[in-house]
């Protein structure tokens, strides 16, 4: 004799249930993604075209998701934004992520190595972010930097490095940037040739040396090297840029690169 299956029981009744509850998120999920660095404000009205429903569901949800801190609206523009809950969210993320804890021994023997501050950075999909930081200890000038930070794509060395060795269709704005600034084509063609970029701003003295981190055959991240300029030379070929180059390699091999050594197009 079958037994009649329960309401919420049976397989075709969890579906019931769950089904609302997942659309619920997937909404939440279009709405947060909606913004991007190129557009961090929307309306009512381009969040409520993003989601396909009505204003008033649009409202509702916005409303739900200002609650929880993950959007902020501004009664002065009528403009929503990220809330501040999602910047913990992001933190959390990065912390995450298999390189940052990959990457932990040896960015703690660089700094024994040079007494240099090393900062991890990973790809982010439109510029380099700082996903850890080790600060030197025992200089009389201490460079700290800041987790979370989000890197120039074409003046800092990491996002030189991403430029160089990220796949072209990933980067939409090279071609014109690379038009616009001849140095900037050397710069990318010198970096494919010895693995480092070196970036020594005039105006705050810090002088950064980067290089890339690969996992297999793709870019994953940068390892750089950031100091002043009179304790970081800007030499390619220094003791200390090589040091650099060999833990990025040695990381690069620990993620599966074949030798750890760039792959230029």
């Amino acid at each position: 004799m079958a037994t009649k299956a329960q309401p919420g029981t049976g397989e075709r009744g969890a579906s019931d249930t769950t089904a609302p509850t997942i659309q619920t998120v997937q909404r939440a999920a279009l709405i947060l993604g909606s913004f991007t660095v190129g557009k961090p404000h929307m309306s009512l009205n381009e969040i409520t075209a993003r989601l396909g429903a009505s204003k008033a569901t649009a409202h509702r949800y916005t409303k739900a998701l200002r609650a929880a801190n993950l959007l902020r609206y501004d009664e002065r523009t009528s403009l929503y934004s990220l809330g501040p809950q999602v910047l913990t969210l992001a933190t959390a993320a990065r912390a995450g992520l298999p390189i940052v804890a990959a990457a932990e021994p040896y960015m703690e023997e660089l700094v024994r190595r040079i007494d240099e501050t090393i900062v991890l950075s990973v790809w982010d999909g439109e510029s380099p972010t700082v996903v850890r930081s080790v600060d030197n200890t025992d200089h009389m000038v201490r460079i700290s930097v800041r987790v979370g930070s989000r890197l120039d794509l074409t003046s800092s060395a990491q996002g030189r490095i991403f430029l160089t060795f990220l796949p072209p269709d990933q980067v939409p704005a090279l071609p014109r940037s690379v038009r616009k600034s001849s140095e900037l084509t050397e710069e990318l063609d010198a970096i494919r040739q010895h693995g480092l970029s070196v970036n020594s701003p005039a105006v705050n003295g810090v002088r950064t040396i980067a290089a890339p981190i690969f996992e297999g055959d793709k870019i994953s991240g940068t390892l750089a090297v950031v100091g002043t300029t009179a304790t970081v030379p800007d030499d390619v070929t220094s003791p200390m840029a090589q040091a650099l180059l060999e833990t990025a390699r040695a990381l690069s091999q620990r993620l599966g690169n074949s030798d750890g050594a760039p792959t230029a197009d």
